[in-house]
């Protein structure tokens, strides 16, 4: 008997999808643990947008460079219904989000690890559910700093993740939080609890930084080049912390030492574990903030014209917060 045919969209060049025909996954070969789901919906991350421009993974990322020409890729955050599992905690039927392991999701069918998905309210569209999983991450990298009650805290770059690093702070008592972006993010500030929108570039912010402006806490949320790192480190002030968050494109940067040694600065990295635990967190904290799911997914586009969805995300306007990709 041939195999069930499902669809798939797949990177052939830079910023050039094709849709193709493939092979369903078989659900008599899952591993253990894993979970084979029909994708409903997927969320695009900045991680993704160097990949779609044809840009090659560092060493040691898990969305890596071999993907490329993958049907389904460049995908990872993934909203589904589970048609076969192999994880105890999940069953045919239920509907999950979290993170497709293969970074494969833009497809009619895709298989992850069950420890990377948890269940959401069902009342929840999957396009708008799919805010979970970056939620997810900003919750687990706040974890990593100390008490951000009555601290200053700035936000370098408010795009999707940089506005949930505001909401999430604004909602832990962040005593003041400045928000800086290329793009005129003024409009968002109420809905995200920004004190001060800077509409700049980080350096030209950073060059005219009063002293008694300078941040406790710097979220780099810009990602991508060493540069805002720096200005992150510029910015912050004496004894004061800087996060890097996200996945760098390159595995080097040149950071300024001297200004980390001067001032006494503690510089943190990394990335998000305790998949399972910190998606419930999301869950609680979007049950506890609706207003969320008002204000955050603001472009969805089908899957056909997933294109236009990367394509948003690499040139973010300014109203525009969270681009996702309906799969039905």
């Amino acid at each position: 008997m041939a195999a069930e045919k499902i669809w798939a969209q797949r990177l052939d060049a830079p910023e050039r999808f094709v849709r193709c025909e493939i092979d369903a996954p078989n659900p008599d070969l899952l591993a253990d643990d894993q979970v084979l789901l029909q994708t409903t919906a997927g969320g695009i991350c900045g991680s993704d947008l160097p990949l779609y421009r044809g840009k090659i993974s560092p060493p040691g990322s898990w969305a890596t460079s071999e993907g490329f020409g993958k049907p389904g890729f460049p995908m990872h955050e993934v909203v589904g219904r589970v048609l076969a599992s192999r994880h105890p905690n999940h069953r045919p039927g239920d509907r999950v989000v979290g993170w497709a392991s293969g970074c494969d999701a833009i497809a009619e069918q895709v298989v992850s690890h069950g420890d990377l998905l948890v269940g959401y309210n069902p009342d929840l569209a999957p396009e708008v559910a799919v805010l979970l999983q970056p939620l997810a991450c900003v919750l687990y990298a706040v974890e990593q700093l100390p008490d951000p009650s009555g601290v200053h805290v700035a936000v370098l770059g408010l795009g999707p993740i940089g506005l949930l690093f505001c909401h999430v702070l604004h909602n832990a008592g962040a005593g003041r939080i400045t928000g800086v972006d290329r793009v005129d993010r003024t409009a968002l500030s109420d809905a995200f609890g920004i004190n001060e929108v800077v509409h700049s570039s980080t350096d030209r912010w950073v060059a005219g930084l009063r002293e008694a402006d300078r941040p406790l806490f710097a979220i780099e949320a810009v990602g991508h080049q060493g540069a805002t790192v720096n200005d992150s480190i510029h910015a912050a002030a004496e004894g004061g912390r800087v996060l890097c968050f996200g996945i760098p494109d390159d595995s080097l940067h040149a950071l300024d030492l001297v200004a980390m040694l001067r001032k006494n600065l503690t510089v943190y990295a990394g990335v998000t574990r305790e998949h399972s635990r910190v998606l419930a967190a999301a869950n609680t904290y979007l049950a506890n903030h609706p207003d969320l799911t008002r204000s955050y997914v603001t472009d969805v586009v089908e899957a056909k014209r997933v294109g236009e969805a990367f394509d948003r995300g690499c040139r973010p306007r300014a109203g525009q917060v969270k681009v996702t990709i309906t799969m039905e």
